[in-house]
Order: structure tokens, then C-alpha cells, then sequence
């Protein structure tokens, strides 16, 4: 794996392919990038977590942030639980782009008394979504199982590294607020 990225560190420029078949340039030669890696697709602390970023993307767009969210799901199962999502989602099956970032999958990711809350509130908020819709919310049985941990980076048109944050448990990631705090110093 690759060392852990930090603020200043620049990025090798990619190409990547969105859950619809986009190609998806990173950096975005125009704006800065909230590139957010989450666990699996239909994980309940990921969802609950990105329906706040999906509540405030207006604020985000407007401070000149996009929002990239990678999963290390299959592009099939990320149309069945996250195709709603208003901003770009990437499917890394293979790991590759976590590996490039240096982001791991830990036990800690569910073992640490922190993420309780998370799980907590994040099933909470799946079974209400599951009675609402009439049908399964949650993913039994992702994809690269569900040990993955959460990693943050917003990254320059210039891809440099402005910010990162890797996560030590499963909902150790940052807020809106942080997010955007962190843009407007960077």
C-alpha cells in the first residue's frame, strides 16, 4: 500500500468511471474535490453520513466543492443502493483507488466503542427507509466485505492535497461543517 497522503502531497492525475458510465477527470481541472471514500454500497453509517452532504450539496457546490464519493462495490451494486445520490459515485471493486490512497480495511472499522452511535443511528435510519420504500435498504452481503474505514481529501485543480483524513472506525469521517471549514482555510 501507499504511504498515507498529506495536506501539500500531490496526487497522480486519473481518469475514473461513475456508477452511469461518465468518465470522471481527478482532479477536476476546475474545483477542488471532496473525493470521500466510504465503506460499501447500502452500508447505514455511510448513507446516514452521505444524506447530510446530500441535504447541504447547494452550500458545497456554491463554496466550489464537488463532491466525489467512492464505495468498494461492484458499479451493479452501487445503482441498487446509491443512484440517488445527486454527485458523482464511483464503484471500486478491485480496491484500486483505496489502495492508491493508502485507505484500509480494519476490524477496528467496527470494533472501536466510537462507531456504536453510528451503527446505531445508521440502522435506525435504514429500517425507516426500508418500511417507507417497501423494500430492503441495507446490504447483507457487500462486496469486499465490511471492515472498510473512511477517508477524506480535498484535493486542488492542481492535485495537490489540501486536506485528508483517514478515519480510525467506521464513522470517523468529516462533517459538512468540517468539510467546508477546511475548504475556505485551504
Amino acid at each position: 500500500m501507499a504511504r498515507r497522503l498529506k495536506p501539500g502531497d500531490h496526487i497522480e492525475a486519473r481518469s475514473l468511471t461513475d456508477i452511469a458510465g461518465r468518465l470522471v477527470a481527478l482532479p477536476d481541472p476546475a474545483q477542488t474535490v471532496h473525493l470521500q471514500f466510504r465503506r460499501f454500497a447500502g452500508c447505514p453509517i455511510c448513507n446516514l453520513h452521505l444524506r447530510s452532504f446530500v441535504r447541504r450539496l447547494s452550500e458545497i457546490e456554491a463554496a466550489g466543492v464537488r463532491e466525489i464519493a467512492v464505495f468498494h462495490s461492484t458499479a451493479e451494486e452501487m445503482r441498487r443502493y446509491e443512484s440517488d445520490l445527486p454527485f458523482t459515485t464511483i464503484g471500486d471493486p478491485d480496491k484500486r483507488l483505496y489502495r492508491a490512497f493508502s485507505v484500509e480495511a480494519a476490524p477496528r472499522a467496527l470494533l472501536d466503542p466510537r462507531v456504536l452511535p453510528g451503527i446505531l443511528r445508521g440502522v435506525a435510519a435504514a429500517t425507516v427507509e426500508s418500511i417507507r420504500r417497501g423494500k430492503l435498504m441495507g446490504n447483507t452481503n457487500p462486496h469486499g466485505g465490511r471492515i472498510g474505514l473512511p477517508a477524506d481529501f480535498l484535493i486542488a485543480p492542481d492535485g495537490r492535497v489540501r486536506a485528508a483524513k483517514y478515519g480510525a472506525h467506521a464513522d470517523d469521517q468529516w462533517s459538512v461543517d468540517e468539510m467546508l471549514a477546511l475548504a475556505r482555510e485551504a
